[in-house]
């Protein structure tokens, strides 16, 4: 099974629509190389991965034994990873680590992580009240750009910004984001944020597609919901299969996150089934809930963020 739909982002370049994630907790490397050589096999051909994860090394190894092996070439892989809060002084440098970590040449996306900046040795995923920094956003964009023009990555983009702070960051862009990773799924729409970046031509990847289940911090609230469970039930499909091609026809990619094989297919199988114009009424009944909120990106004292609400400008 060969996943082959593909999107053209803004810079020219294609992504596969579904992307497999590679964050877990506790993170194990074997576990993560087993996983990928099977997303492999099923067909994925884009990977997602960040520094914070720890799982660099995990997927770059198991990717480089794939292409060793002449399974696959480097120009099939789409692959992903992020600059973390403690990077924004010397993004050219982080992504030198990361390209290290991953026994890569290039990244084919290098995104920002949050629009947090934290002091250079917060090197973990909760900061504590003194790691943060004032955001430059201007001087972290400006890094980002110089990896893209040193060739060390294909595109460059963003992850957990807000509608407000995509157009901040229009205003002094040179090079505009070609995707943002968001939080999105069918109890969390982002109606407001697919709207601007649909006028600005940026690529919405929706990362928890499924509400992170199985994460510390997620919920089984979507698959687990009447009207996805009837959805499936109409269609012959998963819970989690509505809730993937729900996404995919909003026109955003999906990055699943699961080791499980059968799961990892039935994700994949998502693109085969069909939603109609009533099933996707339905679904835009369903309360909304933000899963991923970002407290620990908030404090009242240090943190350019004193409430939730000034970290996703009211968008929550």
């Amino acid at each position: 099974m060969r996943c082959n739909h593909h999107v053209r982002l803004n810079c020219g370049i294609t992504m596969p629509l579904i992307g497999f994630g590679t964050y877990s907790y506790p993170n194990d490397n074997k576990t993560t190389q087993i996983a990928v050589q099977n997303a492999l096999e099923l067909g994925y051909r884009h990977f997602d991965t960040a520094k914070i994860y720890g799982s660099e090394p995990a997927l770059g190894k198991a990717l480089n034994k794939a292409i060793y092996r002449g399974e696959i070439q480097r120009e099939e892989i789409f692959l992903t990873s992020k600059l973390w809060g403690s990077d924004h002084h010397d993004p050219v440098s982080a992504l030198k680590r990361t390209l290290k970590n991953l026994d890569m040449e290039y990244l084919d996306m290098y995104l920002v992580h949050w629009p947090v900046k934290l002091k250079p040795w917060v090197n973990y995923p909760v900061p504590n009240e003194d790691d943060f920094e004032n955001l430059d956003l201007e001087t972290t964009w400006a890094g980002m750009e110089k990896c893209l023009e040193m060739g060390l990555c294909r595109s460059i983009g963003v992850s957990n910004f807000s509608s407000s702070k995509i157009e901040w960051l229009l205003d002094f862009a040179n090079t505009p984001p070609a995707v943002n990773q968001v939080e999105m799924h069918p109890m969390w729409r982002q109606r407001k944020l697919r709207k601007i970046c649909g006028k600005h031509n940026i690529h919405v990847s929706a990362y928890s597609p499924l509400g992170g289940p199985g994460n510390a911090w997620g919920s089984t609230a979507v698959v687990n919901h009447p009207i996805i469970q009837s959805i499936a039930f109409k269609h012959n499909a998963t819970p989690p299969q509505v809730a993937l091609k729900w996404g995919l026809l909003k026109g955003s990619s999906v990055i699943v996150k699961s080791f499980n094989d059968e799961r990892m297919e039935e994700n994949i199988g998502s693109f085969d089934i069909n939603l109609d114009g009533e099933d996707m009424l339905e679904i835009e009944k369903m309360e909304e809930m933000k899963i991923m909120r970002g407290e620990f990106h908030v404090n009242e004292t240090t943190s350019p963020y004193k409430t939730i609400e000034e970290l996703w400008d009211d968008e929550i």
